[in-house]
């Protein structure tokens, strides 16, 4: 298996070599990925039957969404030894978080931002790759000075992240670890469900030079900062998963006066892109391939927001992603980015999320970022969908669509303790957790909001 730091310095030479060696490459691996999926992947197998012998245009791939994939796991796999009851038995037990399924493979879930969990495994070849792409960001985003201050600290860092189960970061954080990449002793994990004043205290006593989180607790914790009562000074600020607005974005900025990264990631593909000084996203594309679409899968021009965006990931071995409906609304730039990056450069417009706001008795405000509660009723066995609404300034309504087998109303008065627990631990325990009789519903273009605050 080729190494992360070799993937790196081949990535480096083709970086060098301008937009045409990066568009031959892409094709080249998008040829190769194609070829391998037909042979080791049934569902691949049936549904290229029809496809040229060689392909090196996506657009000649038909369109691929979760819920499909999900359905045909077992085919969809190129292992025959992955099957989703044996995936699904070893990712209930949230102890084995970062472990390697069958010795080969790390396991993630999503958080069901889009309606439907999804199971993904990552192979060593896979993860040598995201590796690569991590150097790759960090050595254009990182200048001397900061990097000097991380290793004079020996990389002290807080990483806050949605923790006891299989969601991407923490278990990407666990498997780190355990192959010795992070240290134990220098980093620490804290959890998403805390709440705030516990957050800000276990941060003091951290004093973390590297702090990486989702982007709306990263902004929850600059207004922190503001106010006096976090006191830390990082050198550099990693700015996870969600989307941020640019009025939060500058807050952080001038809060914790750190050096900001921004990386755009997923479940079915780690790493996405990262962000350049100039507030754009330049997205690996010789490891992947972004398409910009509208309603109809059909090509958004560049400069214009795309309803959603189809994701081919060129090193997917163990479930490959092909023309895979991501969901996200992007925007292409369409021209060169002044940084100078050859990387093709785009803005997200889709996975910004919204807090939550409760008012508390004393006249104060409560705000908890949607992913607390998205992550809370994931743990919960027996939900096959759900959609938390916020119908007033103390009013959650829950819309569930329990499994086949689940009792619901067992289900139901699982999640409203689960719910009502959250709640009390932030301080906003006045607030009611209604059972709704209707079921999740989808918003225009497809997608499930999960999470939708008051407005």
């Amino acid at each position: 298996m080729t190494s992360a730091l070799a993937l790196f310095r081949d990535g480096r030479r083709t970086l060098r070599q301008g937009p045409e060696a990066l568009a031959q490459r892409q094709r080249e691996r998008l040829a190769a990925m194609v070829d391998f999926a037909r042979s080791r992947s049934p569902y691949y197998r049936e549904l290229y039957r029809s496809l040229p012998e060689r392909v090196e245009d996506p657009a000649l791939l038909p369109v691929t969404r979760k819920p499909n994939l999900m359905a045909h796991f077992d085919d969809w796999v190129t292992d025959p030894e992955v099957t989703i009851d044996r995936v699904q038995a070893f990712i209930a037990d949230p102890r084995r978080a970062g472990e390697r399924f069958l010795g080969r493979y790390l396991v993630t879930t999503t958080s069901g931002t889009t309606g439907h969990r999804g199971l993904f495994l990552l192979d060593d070849r896979a993860a040598a790759v995201v590796r690569a792409l991590s150097l790759r960001a960090a050595g254009r985003t990182l200048t001397p000075m900061v990097t000097a201050r991380l290793l004079a600290h020996r990389g002290r860092s807080a990483h806050i992240v949605a923790t006891g189960g299989h969601l991407a970061a923490y278990s990407v954080i666990i498997r780190t670890r355990a192959a010795g990449r992070l240290p134990a002793r220098g980093s620490r994990v804290l959890s998403v469900h805390s709440p705030l004043p516990e957050l800000v205290d276990q941060l003091n006593r951290q004093r973390p030079v590297f702090l990486a989180g989702y982007a709306t607790v990263i902004a929850l914790l600059a207004g922190e900062q503001l106010a006096g009562r976090l006191r830390i000074s990082p050198a550099v600020v990693s700015l996870l998963a969600e989307g941020v607005s640019d009025r939060d974005h500058e807050r952080i900025r001038s809060a914790f006066g750190a050096h900001l990264i921004n990386t755009y990631g997923c479940n079915e593909s780690l790493a996405l892109a990262y962000g350049c000084p100039f507030g754009w996203l330049h997205v690996h594309s010789d490891w992947l391939i972004l398409e910009p679409v509208d309603a109809d899968h059909r090509p958004t021009p560049p400069g214009q927001e795309s309803l959603s965006v189809l994701l081919t990931s060129l090193c997917r071995w163990a479930q490959p992603i092909l023309r895979y409906d991501l969901g996200d609304s992007v925007l292409l730039r369409p021209d060169a980015c002044p940084c100078g990056d050859p990387l093709p450069a785009i803005r997200v417009r889709g996975r910004a999320a919204d807090l939550l706001s409760f008012p508390r008795g004393d006249g104060g405000t409560v705000r908890i970022v949607p992913m607390a509660f998205e992550t809370l009723l994931e743990r919960i066995p027996g939900i096959d969908l759900f959609q938390i609404v916020q119908t007033a300034p103390t009013c959650l309504r829950v819309r569930l669509r329990s499994a086949a087998a689940a009792d619901a109303d067992q289900l139901w008065t699982a999640v409203r303790k689960e719910m009502a627990g959250l709640l009390t631990a932030h301080g906003a325990g006045q607030v009611s957790v209604e059972r709704a009789h209707e079921p999740p519903e989808q918003s225009p273009g497809g997608k499930y909001r999960v999470v939708i605050p008051w407005s």
